[in-house]
């Protein structure tokens, strides 16, 4: 049975991992018949947002690992603790905490950089040429981890997409129900919420990831 490291970012779209991407992603590899460990960074969040209002909470400060928890029904590991080894694949969850805390995209724009525990956790997949898949806005990490015209998608947003571009990636537009493969990396990306209006929108996109990275799986 293939094994997936799922890769989350904190709970919530606006300051960690996209919840609904998150519960996709992991339906849809048990439903595809493999089985899955979620792992996170323990950092401080770059901040709280109030979910309701969409203010920053100013006086609360939360850490990535113990949200990520939040997703994984307390199952979930610290990121140093993944070793590609005992994994056949690997899939970033999407939501802004990849733009800031695995990543200081949403912050830096065209000069981010990511964390050093993020691209040493991909980068020790990609060397050994094991399948990944990357959705919503986390195809921003491509360029970091895989050498200069990767191929990826984050839907069609022109603007995003320049600033990734502009790292290294090729991108190509796509639409919320479909992927982008990069045959050579075994990378699969797909928009989910950069442009889904619903969750089985989402859905559509995110199960054809997961199917075409177990495929890439051997």
């Amino acid at each position: 049975m293939k094994n997936i490291a799922v890769i989350l970012s904190g709970c919530g779209v606006y300051d960690g991992s996209e919840i609904q991407e998150a519960v996709l992603t992991m339906l849809a590899i048990a439903q595809q018949g493999a089985t899955y460990r979620c792992f996170a960074p323990n950092i401080a969040q770059h901040h709280v947002i109030n979910h309701l209002t969409g203010e920053v909470s100013k006086d609360e400060s939360r850490n990535v690992l113990v949200e990520a928890a939040r997703i994984g029904r307390g199952d979930v590991e610290d990121l140093t603790e993944l070793y590609e080894k005992e994994f056949d694949a690997i899939i970033f969850v999407g939501g802004f905490g990849v733009a800031k805390n695995l990543s200081t995209f949403a912050l830096d724009n065209g000069n981010y950089t990511v964390n050093e525990q993020v691209l040493t956790a991909a980068k020790a997949f990609a060397h050994v040429e094991k399948p990944a898949g990357f959705m919503c806005i986390a195809p921003a990490l491509l360029p970091m981890i895989y050498p200069a015209g990767v191929k990826g998608t984050i839907g069609k947003d022109n603007d995003t997409a320049k600033l990734i571009a502009a790292k290294g990636l090729l991108h190509i537009d796509c639409e919320v129900t479909d992927v982008v493969v990069d045959e050579a990396h075994k990378i699969v990306t797909t928009p989910a919420y950069m442009l889904a209006d619903s969750i089985t929108e989402a859905a559509v996109g995110i199960n054809k990831l997961v199917k075409y990275v177990l495929a890439f799986s051997k």
